[in-house]
């Protein structure tokens, strides 16, 4: 027998008999659950979540520990967007390596296999035990079939580079601008865009490809040196959504932006989301 545990009430990333569960915060703010569905011992269990809080892995938990004293196995883990995972590298002296800390908790936790979505660098798959690390590539080809012209791809820095090249392979060789930008590491203040193409980018339409848009900084600035290359339309698509300036000055910049269901649920007029279900 297969179950589905689903920790988060609106992600659904695979179909299957699920689990019911109660869930609440204490008001000492410890997170608590009751499995109350009858999980016979010997049980296969899948946990699906959104890592998307310290809280959030709590969650988590409490969850393994409740179904392996149901005698129930945690066969697989579904956690698209593995949380810290941009904090990959101790910058400056005093940070944490907090990607390290949640993938060993993660570990620890005695699960068969642990599947993620589009990982922000090599580091997290590196970490994680047993891990499925599921490409972009499903997601941005699911994208395309929305936009209506054909586009380039665009790589917004340095980082990306390697992901689009394999990308582009699998799209069957889409042609990639390549761009650049600089950070400062104490700050995180952006600066210094630049687009590097050989050919003539007028009147032509492209999609920026990049795995996180949080405050969505990088796309602004990128946004704005591609229009001094009079662009045609420009398309962006991030596999986890987070948003956390909201979409609306994006939006300005961006004929559509394409995301998952993997950090968030998100309604606006100019946002497509892709839900997960149909990728993984």
């Amino acid at each position: 027998m297969h179950m589905i545990l689903n920790l988060d009430s609106t992600f659904r990333p695979v179909a299957g008999p699920e689990i019911a569960a109660e869930r609440k915060i204490f008001t000492g703010g410890e997170p608590h659950i009751r499995i109350i569905t009858e999980v016979p011992g010997g049980t296969s269990v899948t946990i699906t979540h959104r890592l998307n809080s310290f809280e959030a892995l709590g969650m988590l938990c409490l969850a393994v520990d409740a179904l392996q004293r149901m005698d129930a196995v945690i066969a697989k883990l579904i956690i698209p967007y593995f949380p810290a995972a941009r904090q990959d590298r101790v910058m400056v002296p005093g940070e944490s390596l907090s990607v390290k800390v949640y993938a060993d908790i993660i570990n620890r936790m005695g699960i068969q296999k642990v599947v993620v979505f589009d990982p922000h660098s090599e580091v997290t798959p590196a970490l994680l035990d047993r891990v499925v690390a599921v490409p972009n590539h499903a997601f941005v080809a699911k994208v395309l079939e929305h936009i209506p012209a054909p586009v380039q791809l665009v790589a917004p820095d340095g980082g990306a580079l390697k992901k689009i090249y394999k990308l582009s392979e699998y799209l069957g060789g889409i042609n990639v601008v390549e761009c650049s930008k600089r950070r400062d590491v104490k700050t995180g203040k952006l600066s210094g865009f630049e687009v590097f193409a050989e050919e003539d980018l007028k009147g032509k339409d492209f999609l920026v490809v990049d795995d996180i848009c949080d405050g969505g900084g990088t796309f602004l600035g990128l946004a704005q040196q591609l229009h001094k290359h009079h662009v045609g339309k420009l398309y962006l698509a991030v596999s986890h959504g987070i948003f956390s300036h909201g979409v609306e000055e994006l939006a300005q910049y961006y004929e559509q932006i394409f995301t998952t269901d993997s950090f968030r649920d998100i309604s606006h007029e100019k946002v497509v989301q892709i839900k997960l279900r149909e990728i993984l």
